[in-house]
């Protein structure tokens, strides 16, 4: 039997789920609507297991905040496409991950999957989505953090950059810790001191440093020194206390806690689709060929 376009389209409308699973399962119930509606439900599960190898580097950054401001939890929900990441139930689902995560008190992906969202767990909601939208959906990375004494300090930039920041008791707690955690979005450092600092980070730059050094004739003794100075330059551009505040450049980030007799435990920073590599589609190709296959 012809599938045509107008049976591809009903089907759509009558389930959610994409063009070619549309067709496909049309052609496999040789054309039977009920039949098709009945497969795509019981194919669902299929579906989005074959979907989920496909590169997700789209997506959002969502933000659970406690109602003391003593814990908050950052979430990476990644899709395939920016079209999909504006849509309001990818973020509603972002955002009620998040919620019940933070509830749980887990950061835990594996048990977050099994968590409960209105009698479905979230992985069984993350299957339905993926179904409905054609695109493989995953929660790519979670975190916790709590702070023991002060708040956590939270910057959300966009759906697509977010920031949580643990401070001891200060003045003006909720506001420095909004600052901080902005300043952290900004500046992206690596740590939050050099005592935090990876030794292959640092001997990494040392001796990218010393090559240089020796690259300009420099005599040892004086070489050292020129490495030495590019270290403590390095260290304060990458670490949190030695970056300059980026609402007052005069002071850095340890003197601007200082001032309030604070101080940052931990911090946390998620940029969407940082770290995956992206795969380069041509639209207008997939755009053809999925017009040649309901022809």
């Amino acid at each position: 039997m012809t599938i045509t376009a107008q049976m591809v389209r009903e089907l759509r409308e009558l389930t959610g789920a994409g063009m070619m699973e549309c067709k496909k399962i049309l052609t496999e119930a040789n054309g039977d609507m009920d039949i098709a509606v009945d497969l795509l439900r019981k194919k669902g599960m299929a579906s989005a297991d074959k979907k989920s190898a496909r590169i997700a580097a789209e997506g959002v950054v969502a933000i659970s905040v406690s109602s003391d401001a003593t814990k908050a939890l950052l979430l990476e929900l990644n899709c395939e496409t920016d079209f999909v990441a504006k849509g309001d139930e990818f973020k509603d689902f972002a955002n009620l991950i998040a919620e019940k995560s933070l509830l749980s008190g887990t950061d835990d992906i594996e048990k977050i999957n099994q968590l409960d969202i209105g009698g479905q767990t979230v992985e069984e909601g993350r299957r339905a989505i993926i179904a409905k939208i054609g695109e493989n959906i995953s929660v790519r990375r979670v975190q916790l953090v709590s702070a023991e004494s002060g708040v956590v300090g939270v910057y959300q930039h966009g759906d697509r950059i977010g920031v949580l920041a643990a401070l001891s008791d200060s003045k003006d707690a909720a506001g420095l810790g909004k600052d901080v955690a902005m300043h952290i979005a900004a500046s992206k450092p690596l740590s939050i001191s050099a005592d935090d600092l990876s030794e292959n980070v640092l001997q990494r730059e040392r001796e990218i440093y010393k090559a240089q050094a020796i690259e300009s004739g420099k005599p040892a003794e004086i070489a050292e020194k020129m490495v030495d100075g590019k270290m403590k330059k390095y260290i304060k551009e990458v670490t949190l206390l030695g970056q300059p505040f980026i609402k007052d450049p005069d002071q850095t980030i340890e003197q601007l806690l200082k001032s309030n007799n604070a101080t940052v435990s931990t911090f946390c920073r998620f940029e969407v689709g940082e770290g995956i590599e992206k795969k380069q589609e041509n639209f207008a190709d997939e755009v053809q060929e999925m017009a040649n296959s309901l022809k």
